[in-house]
Order: structure tokens, then C-alpha cells, then sequence
């Protein structure tokens, strides 16, 4: 469904400035933006994909990954084709790189009264936009979060972190949580690997914060690109930089995409970047794709008591006193009933 996109400004013949996220792309008529979803109609600036949903689930929220919010339940997790990036590695590129490569937007319409309901029938407690950066649809991810906040439900953003200041601003009084892949420490990465910049992701991060939303933080390591010591001491002092209480999620690459010769990253590799955040003082550091490994587990910052067990995507075992350690009494830091 086309629908008049939000953050743009009309400027000299009919051309327009989009100001959803930081390519703040300058559209000539019948010209789309990065993302291949917004077109410029004749000086009005257009989402090409506002109710058009390509994937609907039921997932674990441990998925997406969140480990500090509502540990055990589930989020009806929605997509729309596009993205503002162009990363060599990503899972989701069949969709999220449709309209740039294929030049085609498919996908289900739905309402966002309607993708409200199968939430509440799903048992879901959240609704997570994810799989592809819901930052492309955010009309859409806008009037379903309100609607979703009036039901109880919870939202989250699952986002490559690179939305205006504007964008921001506008999500953020319905968005309880974001994770947000900090993919690199190096601008060199970003351009060549995403097609973007560095920059606005550090400052959107420290923006997140300061708003009170809850950030969790991801970081893919691909052996050879941006698994080196260095940098990842660099990553765990700007995340510990946003709070100790901040969770990092070091996942394990598996060759996607463009990057099937790259090897799957060694286990070694990312219980060595959990060493390294523990180390800058983080509180709470995982092991991402490494089902098993006690990096998955949560456990009380003050004494040591393990209070969230995992494996994979399964809570296992869940002891908590509200959002309290039952040893100490300590508080655990995140979103729990």
C-alpha cells in the first residue's frame, strides 16, 4: 500500500530531501531513495511499503536477541521488504535487498489494527520490527506501536541503528527497546561492507539512552574483518560508555550472502570478545550462535548467582524475584514482569 511518507521536505522542481534515516537521500521525481521503498511522485514523497508485511512470526524474544527484556515470552515479529543499508553478510537479504536487487515489493497487506490483533491471539508480549531495518517502515512500525502500547504490548526494534534525529524522536515515545547491531568500530567497515557510516549509530545509541530506551547491543564477528583485539576493546568501552548495565551480544558469523568463502567464526573468538567486555566492565556480555555455551547465561552482577539459563533461544531455567536476584537482592537491569 502507498502511503505519504513522514520526514521529507518538498524543495525546488518537485524535488524532495527524505529525513528518515542519515543518507538523508535528495529525490528527483521518479526517483527512489537507497532503500528502494520511497519514491518521489511528482514533488510528494512516498512509502511504497506501508501495510505491505513479507514475514509474520511468532518468535522467542531471545531471538531478536533480547536477554533483558520479558525473559521466556514471545514477540509477533513483522517485516516489510527494503533496507537503508547494503551489508555483504546479511541473513535476511532475500528480503531485505528485494526492492534494490530484484526491483520488487511484495508481500502481504495487513493494517495495523490487524497485525495488532494476531499479536494479542499469538500470546505474544511484544511486537518486534525486525528481520529487515524497520526504520524504512517506520509510518507503518508508528501507527502500529501506538496501537500496540493501548493493548498492553510491548515494541521493539531490532535496527541497524542509523535513523535521523528526527526518526528518533518520533519512535521513541512508543518504543520500549532496541537492539542495535553495532557492526564495526571502523567508518572503513561501514562503507565498504554496508554502504553507510559509522557516526550515526555511536550517536544514535547515545541518544537511545538518554530517551530511556532500553539498549541492547550486537556485534557480528567476521574472522578477518572486525574481530581484532583493538577494536573490540573499543566497542566494549563505548558500550560500557552507555552504562555498565548494558547488555553485548557477540554473535558467531556463519558465510552468508556474499561472504560464503568466509569461515564461520571460532568459538574461541567470541568467548575472547566476552573476556574483553567483562573486562571493560561490562555487566552483562553473551556468546551469540554457540547454543550451550555458558555465555549465554545471565547472572547476578553483585554475587554470582545464576538467574537466567539458556540454550539457544530456550529460557531454561528463569530465577528471579521480579526483576530481583533471590540470593542478594540486587536488581537485574532490563524490562521483567
Amino acid at each position: 500500500m502507498v502511503h505519504e511518507a513522514l520526514l521529507y521536505q518538498k524543495e525546488v522542481e518537485s524535488r524532495v530531501r527524505c529525513g528518515l534515516c542519515a543518507h538523508r537521500c535528495r529525490l528527483d521525481p521518479g526517483k527512489r531513495g537507497l532503500c528502494g521503498v520511497r519514491e518521489n511522485r511528482d514533488g510528494t514523497l512516498y512509502s511504497l511499503i506501508f501495510g505491505t508485511i513479507l514475514a509474520e512470526n511468532v518468535d522467542p524474544i531471545e531471538k531478536k536477541p533480547f536477554f533483558h527484556l520479558l525473559p521466556g515470552s514471545r514477540s509477533f515479529s513483522i517485516a516489510a521488504p527494503g533496507c537503508n543499508f547494503r551489508c555483504s553478510f546479511c541473513q535476511n537479504h532475500e528480503i531485505s535487498q528485494m526492492p534494490r536487487e530484484q526491483a520488487r515489493i511484495v508481500g502481504q497487506e495487513r493494517t495495523p489494527a490487524e497485525i495488532v490483533a494476531q499479536a494479542v491471539r499469538s500470546g505474544s508480549k511484544s511486537i518486534a520490527y525486525t528481520y529487515t531495518e524497520p526504520t524504512v517502515f517506520l509510518e507503518f512500525a508508528f501507527e502500529t506501536a501506538g496501537i500496540a502500547r493501548k493493548n498492553g504490548l510491548k515494541n521493539v526494534f531490532v535496527t541497524n541503528g542509523y535513523m535521523t534525529p528526527e526518526a528518533l524522536a518520533l519512535i521513541a515515545p512508543r518504543l520500549d527497546a532496541a537492539n542495535v547491531d553495532l557492526k564495526s568500530f571502523r567508518d572503513d567497515f561501514y562503507r565498504e561492507q554496508c554502504g553507510a557510516r559509522l557516526q550515526p549509530v555511536l550517536d544514535n545509541l547515545k541518544k537511545m539512552k538518554e530517551l530511556g530506551i532500553w539498549v541492547e547491543v550486537t556485534t557480528l564477528l567476521i574472522p578477518g574483518l572486525n574481530d581484532g583485539e583493538e577494536e573490540l576493546c573499543e566497542i566494549a568501552a563505548f558500550v560500557a560508555s552507555l552504562g555498565a548495565e548494558t547488555p553485548w551480544h557477540v554473535s558467531r558469523f556463519h558465510p552468508q550472502h556474499r561472504m560464503m568463502r568466509t569461515p564461520p567464526t571460532p568459538a574461541e573468538a567470541i568467548q575472547r570478545a566476552v573476556r574483553i567486555g567483562r573486562s571493560a566492565g561490562l555487566k552483562y556480555v553473551y556468546s551469540g550462535n554457540l547454543p550451550g555455551d555458558a555465555g549465554e547465561n545471565t547472572s547476578c552482577a553483585r554475587c554470582g548467582r545464576l538467574l537466567i539459563s539458556r540454550w539457544g533461544f530456550t529460557v531454561e531455567r528463569l530465577e528471579l524475584n521480579g526483576a530481583a536476584c533471590p540470593g542478594c537482592g540486587a536488581s537485574l537491569e532490563g524490562i521483567f514482569e
